[in-house]
């Protein structure tokens, strides 16, 4: 598609602020500006690194940022209100699938591989799970396990929380869960503040690189192939920029197809490293980017190309069904169990499929025909409705602890 032919409506925004964390999944946007793509529609970026997910949904909402990369249940939980912030935000695409890693501080691990009935290797969820459940069992009292996620409605803390409900433990009594900025995670673990974390990338194998952390399982082991990251705008700002936020989906769609192809996985490397942006080591960043994970300082890399999914299986369309699945597990955190109704409404409020399948008709990309899918059923990649092909979605569960203990 060709637009930069064509001017933007009079009174829509071309020069945009954009929102990002330094995180390796922030590629899309990065990328986006690299290869020239937003100035391709017509559209003059400015990219804002932030340290806070706080920071980012406020300066959203203060019309600092025109748009910004955000958690994926952000949208739905700003929208309803949660933590006194009521505003609406939606989005049209989903930036990337997986990403984070739950890692664990040393002496921690080192306790959960004692307590293990099995020899504890890294991404066994369950059974790191109920290791770290036998070291609360015996532990004194007046002793409390800490762990950190990025924010309280983030997929990084429902992931904690099912691999903590998948060994039995209670998140909100049987351990402390805090919240911290990414870039705190680390200095964090090696003092001794917090014994583990949930984050993305590249915070796990900065752990690991330091050797005060293992990784003891990605995110995707736990929820094969959840949305991560979206694109974030205010409702208000899209009813006003309708084709200034159509040439943004574009650009980021492309850029996202460009990073599908491992092939340019080390050149993303190499422009993610610059102080403009990511401003880290590229040894910081090749493992996840590359998929080649280091789960234990001094082990080798395991590969594992699905690590971060940018366009593969259809990973911009905005499920609702996923979306209706995050809400529904902020309920506990948010004190309050929504009727069916509220949660449909605001799905359908927040996760704009239509504004995905405008862009995707446009660029000649397939795109499911129902807003729904089942979750959580399927093992491996698998074609929906003989249409497009979908990666597997299986999740942790206190169901399968059971499964295993009737075994």
């Amino acid at each position: 598609m060709q637009t930069t032919t064509h001017k933007l409506p009079a009174g829509e925004r071309q020069n945009l602020n954009i929102g990002y964390m330094r995180l390796s999944d922030s590629a899309p946007l990065i990328i986006a500006q690299e290869l020239g793509l937003f100035a391709k529609y017509g559209l003059d970026v400015t990219l804002c690194r932030e340290v806070s997910w706080a920071n980012i949904r406020d300066k959203l909402i203060a019309g600092n940022f025109d748009a910004c990369q955000m958690l994926a249940p952000m949208p739905l939980v700003t929208t309803l209100g949660a933590a006194g912030i009521r505003a609406p935000i939606v989005t049209g695409l989903v930036l990337s699938l997986n990403g984070n890693g739950i890692t664990l501080s040393r002496p921690l691990w080192e306790q959960m591989v004692n307590q293990s009935d099995i020899p504890l290797q890294p991404n066994q969820p369950l059974a790191s799970a109920r290791a770290l459940k036998k070291v609360l069992d015996k532990q004194p009292s007046n002793q409390t396990i800490t762990l950190a996620t990025v924010h309280s409605f983030s997929t990084h803390t429902q992931l904690l929380r099912m691999c903590l409900e998948a060994g039995g433990i209670d998140p909100d009594r049987d351990v402390r869960v805090i919240v911290l900025p990414p870039e705190q995670m680390v200095d964090s673990l090696a003092q001794g503040v917090i014994d583990g974390f949930c984050a993305g990338e590249p915070w796990n194998s900065i752990a690991v690189e330091y050797g005060v952390g293992v990784l003891a399982t990605t995110g995707f082991h736990v929820w094969n192939n959840a949305p991560e990251k979206v694109l974030g705008v205010m409702e208000e700002w899209h009813t006003r920029n309708p084709a200034t936020h159509l040439r943004l989906r574009l650009a980021l769609m492309e850029a996202c197809q460009w990073l599908a192809d491992m092939g340019n996985r080390e050149a993303t490397v190499q422009m993610l490293t610059r102080p403009d942006y990511l401003d880290l080591p590229t040894n910081y960043l090749r493992p996840s980017l590359t998929g080649n994970l280091v789960y234990d300082r001094g082990c080798a890399a395991e590969h594992h190309p699905n690590f971060h999914v940018f366009a593969s299986y259809s990973a911009g369309f905005p499920w609702r069904s996923q979306a209706e699945f995050l809400l529904h597990h902020c309920e506990p955190l948010l004190g309050k169990v929504f009727d069916r109704d509220k949660i449909v409404s605001i799905t359908q409020q927040c996760f704009r499929t239509d504004l995905y399948r405008e862009a995707a008709r446009l660029l000649g990309y397939p795109t499911p025909d129902q807003d729904h899918k089942s979750e959580g059923t399927h093992a491996e990649p698998y074609w929906f409705n003989d249409q497009i092909e979908l990666g597997s979605d299986l999740m942790v569960s206190p169901q399968m602890l059971q499964e295993n203990r009737d075994d």
